[in-house]
Order: C-alpha cells, then sequence, then structure tokens
C-alpha cells in the first residue's frame, strides 16, 4: 500500500503553468481527463502495443485516483468496476507497460504510479515529496537530469533514466 495520504495531490496547476512558462520554446501539452485517456492509447498504439479494454480500464483507474496510487489501489478499483476479482500480478503487468510507453510515471519511494499529463513527450521526472500531506509536485528539468546522466556515464555506468525524489515539506505544510 501507498503511504501518501488521500489528500495528496500531483502537479498543482500553478506550479505546472510556472513551469511550462519557464520551458521557453518547449511546447508542451498537458492533457487531462477523456483527452489524457485519448493520447495515452494513441501513443500506446503508435508503439505497436494494443489498447484493450483492460489497459483502458487500468489507465481510467489511475488516472481516477488523482493521487499516485498502488498497483493494489488500481486493482481494487478495477475489481470493483468489473464486478469480478482482478489480481494485482495483473495490474503490475499493465503499469509496466504503461511506465516503458510513458503513460504512467512510477514513485520509486512510494511504490505508487500517476498518469503521466504528458505521454507524448519524454522527460526525466523530479518529483517533490511532502513527507506532512503527500502532495506529490512533477517537475520535467532535463537539465537536471541530463547532469545526472553525465556524472552516471563519467563513472562509468550506463543509467536508464533518472529519477530524482526529493523529499520535505510543501509550501502549505510548513
Amino acid at each position: 500500500m501507498s503511504s501518501l495520504k488521500p489528500r495528496s495531490h500531483w502537479l498543482a496547476e500553478e506550479v505546472a503553468n510556472a513551469y511550462l512558462q519557464s520551458m521557453g520554446e518547449h511546447n508542451h501539452q498537458l492533457h487531462k481527463g477523456e483527452a489524457l485517456a485519448k493520447e495515452a492509447q494513441r501513443v500506446l498504439t503508435e508503439a505497436g502495443q494494443q489498447w484493450t479494454d483492460m489497459r483502458a480500464e487500468v489507465y481510467a483507474a489511475l488516472d481516477g485516483f488523482g493521487r499516485p496510487a498502488s498497483a493494489y489501489d488500481v486493482a481494487d478499483a478495477v475489481t470493483k468496476s468489473r464486478g469480478k476479482t482482478v489480481v494485482a500480478n495483473s495490474i503490475y503487468r499493465i503499469l509496466d507497460l504503461f511506465v516503458a510507453s510513458n503513460l504512467a510515471i512510477r514513485i520509486e519511494s512510494a511504490n505508487a504510479f500517476i498518469t503521466n499529463p504528458h505521454p507524448d513527450c519524454a522527460h526525466n521526472c523530479v518529483f517533490l515529496i511532502c513527507d506532512d500531506c503527500g502532495c506529490i509536485t512533477h517537475i520535467d528539468d532535463d537539465t537536471l537530469s541530463d547532469s545526472v546522466i553525465k556524472l552516471a556515464k563519467t563513472s562509468g555506468f550506463n543509467p536508464r533514466r533518472p529519477i530524482i525524489e526529493v523529499r520535505g515539506t510543501c509550501g502549505s505544510c510548513h
């Protein structure tokens, strides 16, 4: 189970807008709701994968939380919507596909997942995680992640994708 509290949220609108302005020339399309699901379906099918009913239900359940959710949270939600038991192992396989396809992002320290609001654009994420309220803010910072990748390569390490999580207290809690 996720250690995040139910009132947690991610990608606050103000933070997203401020960040997008700081991106300058970078054209960043943030999708929500039905538009996000359609974009996720497009990205997955263009990658040669099928958008099955089960994958659509898992995606809708994950997006419906509005906060990071564990595979068990998603399995419970899909079980309720289908009226029959869906095991977490099946959900993990689908979530792994979503992460590999950039449709979802894994919050490593919480073993939880969120939908990616811009699945058509690859960025390495920085997550600011409030230890008090569970608020998670998602920031894309290519300069920081590129520095981490360069440092890893300099050390003889072949990085796949850096995930940077900063724990602390958000502005609302301090």
